[in-house]
C-alpha cells in the first residue's frame, strides 16, 4: 500500500473562505482603497486588489464587518499581480483580536451551514 505523502502548511491557523460581505479598508504608502477579502484566519488573509505591492511591504487595514472595528498591521508574504495580495497581521490589540476571533468563528459556522444545506 503507497502512503501519501505528508503536506505540512506554514499556516497556525487554517483559513476560511469569505463570503461576498467581508471587506476591508486599506492604506499603504500614501495609497488606500477597498478590497474584498477572499480569505481569513487570526493569522492573515487574502486580499483581492489589481493594486501591486512588494512582497515584505506593510498595510494598514481596518475591516467593515458587523463585529465593530477591527484595526491591523499586516506585511505581504505573497503578491499575485492583478489577483490580491497574501497577507500576515504582524500587529493588532488585544480588543481588535476578539472581534476578530468572533468574525472568524461567524464565518466558521456560516460555512458549515451553507455546506450542511448543499448536502
Amino acid at each position: 500500500m503507497m502512503q501519501q505523502p505528508v503536506v505540512h502548511s506554514r499556516r497556525f491557523t487554517s483559513r476560511i473562505e469569505t463570503p461576498d460581505g467581508v471587506w476591508v479598508y486599506w492604506s499603504a504608502d500614501g495609497r488606500e482603497d477597498t478590497s474584498r477579502v477572499r480569505n481569513l484566519s487570526l493569522g492573515g488573509l487574502f486580499l483581492e486588489t489589481s493594486a501591486s505591492k512588494k512582497v515584505d511591504s506593510t498595510l494598514r487595514l481596518d475591516f467593515l464587518v458587523q463585529e465593530g472595528q477591527i484595526s491591523a498591521d499586516a506585511i505581504v508574504r505573497r503578491a499575485e499581480p492583478n489577483t490580491g495580495l497574501a497577507l500576515k497581521f504582524t500587529d493588532m490589540s488585544d480588543e481588535d483580536k476578539l472581534r476578530l476571533d468572533v468574525l472568524v468563528n461567524r464565518l466558521r459556522k456560516q460555512q458549515s451551514r451553507d455546506n450542511g444545506a448543499k448536502g
